[in-house]
């Protein structure tokens, strides 16, 4: 039996979107690159990945989606490795994936309704991925994910709580919001609900164990989220927010909405509701006109808001992006500004892990039953397997390499 292999890039939603890939093409015999656009390096990794993908699989047939497939999809069609195209619009319908067309490619920006369906499952019972908006309203000059996406658009409350409540039957104890732009929910249904409002809905009427949040645009974080993100017990403590910089002149050059100072407060203001919430980050090295002082400004940023799960972008450009006409920061300074902040936010993150030793954690348990992660999403080595996609208390013994060790004390649910 055929075995089809979805090779992913990118973001929390194409993860969460090539696992539904993964089971719409069942036993066919095919790789799937679900690709990202984010930067220049994410689409030439791309085409990497394509292309030891028809090294590796020579008889299989191979498709390319995502961002990149979306943006330029006659660019990836004339790839000779590639047999065809699906773009984002359609690369979870069943009928583009039986369509006999090379490309598949409809315009994102005239769409008005994301797919209310999306979940998938990230080690069995534990842990699923439900989409509740797509696309994005704003143009930051770095970005083409909105040439990708489209725009805005929101899945109705009523749809996300049925497919959780479906999960949650199903045996799934932690749900994952997830989407493009995910604070920008809401305005583009019935009575305008917030991420909030949405958050509340589904507290009220599902019996969700741990609920958690992928990344928020901090400066849309309203008084209501806030107060579930630091208030309400089944809201994991974990908060990734997409900063990106740390100098107000990069910020503004980048087009954000928010300064150094927004960020610093909004994190001051988590940490004083509740102590333990641990704070991620996106984080670009190199932007274009970043001198060594801005650069020092976001390295600052990562002690400032403690920040303790970082994902390090070094800049690339990408064609038919503001940024991409700006002035360009050499190569080889981008890379040791991208390898330093690396440094840093690993120093930060170590010395944060070794304040949990003692404390009790309670774990999540993934595959292969001695893994899993804390509320707080501190990787977990457990001294003793457990059985997958249980909730256990467990003594934090140690750090090694990064990763939490602990000892199980009971199952708590």
């Amino acid at each position: 039996m055929s075995v089809p292999h979805v090779i992913t890039l990118g973001c929390r939603l194409n993860l969460a979107e090539s696992e539904t890939i993964r089971a719409l093409l069942a036993d066919r015999n095919a790789v799937v690159v679900n690709s990202c656009a984010v930067t220049g390096e994410a689409v030439r990794r791309t085409r990497q990945a394509i292309r030891r993908a028809r090294r590796e699989r020579p008889d299989a047939e191979l498709v390319v989606t995502g961002c990149a497939a979306q943006i330029d999809p006659h660019g990836f069609a004339a790839m000779a490795e590639v047999d065809r195209v699906i773009g984002n619009a359609d690369k979870l319908s069943p009928a583009a994936w039986r369509s006999p067309e090379p490309v598949v490619a409809r315009d994102v920006m005239a769409l008005t309704e994301t797919a209310p369906h999306l979940a998938a499952s990230f080690s069995e019972h534990a842990r699923a991925f439900v989409e509740v908006q797509n696309g994005c309203d704003h143009r930051c000059t770095f970005c083409t994910i909105p040439y990708g996406r489209g725009n805005s658009r929101s899945v109705p409350a009523g749809a996300v709580v049925a497919r959780i409540a479906a999960l949650i039957e199903a045996g799934h104890r932690e749900i994952v919001l997830t989407g493009v732009d995910l604070t920008s929910y809401g305005p583009d249904l019935p009575g305008a609900p917030s991420l909030g409002q949405l958050v509340e809905r589904i507290l009220t009427h599902t019996r969700v164990a741990r609920l958690r949040l992928s990344s928020l645009d901090s400066i849309e974080i309203d008084d209501r989220l806030f107060t579930l993100l630091t208030q309400e017990p089944r809201v994991m403590p974990h908060v990734h927010l997409s900063l990106q910089a740390g100098d107000d002149m990069i910020l503004k050059r980048m087009k954000r909405r928010h300064g150094r100072a927004d960020a610093i407060r909004l994190v001051e203001r988590m940490k004083a509701a509740r102590p333990e919430i641990a704070i991620g980050a996106d984080l670009i090295a190199g932007f274009p006109t970043e001198t060594d002082a801005m650069a020092a400004n976001t390295a600052a940023l990562i002690d400032a808001c403690d920040i303790v799960h970082a994902h390090i972008f070094p800049y690339s450009p990408r064609a038919g992006t503001p940024a991409a006409r700006m002035p360009q920061v050499a190569r080889d300074r981008v890379k040791a500004r991208a390898a330093a902040l690396r440094e840093r936010a690993a120093d930060r993150r170590t010395r944060w892990l070794e304040t949990l030793i003692g404390t009790r954690q309670q774990v999540l348990v993934e595959r292969p039953g001695d893994r899993g992660h804390a509320g707080n999403f501190a990787e977990m080595r457990l001294a003793a397997p457990q059985p997958v996609g249980t909730i256990v208390s467990a003594r934090v013994t140690g750090v090694a390499d990064g990763i939490v060790t602990a000892t199980p004390d009971e199952e708590i649910s």
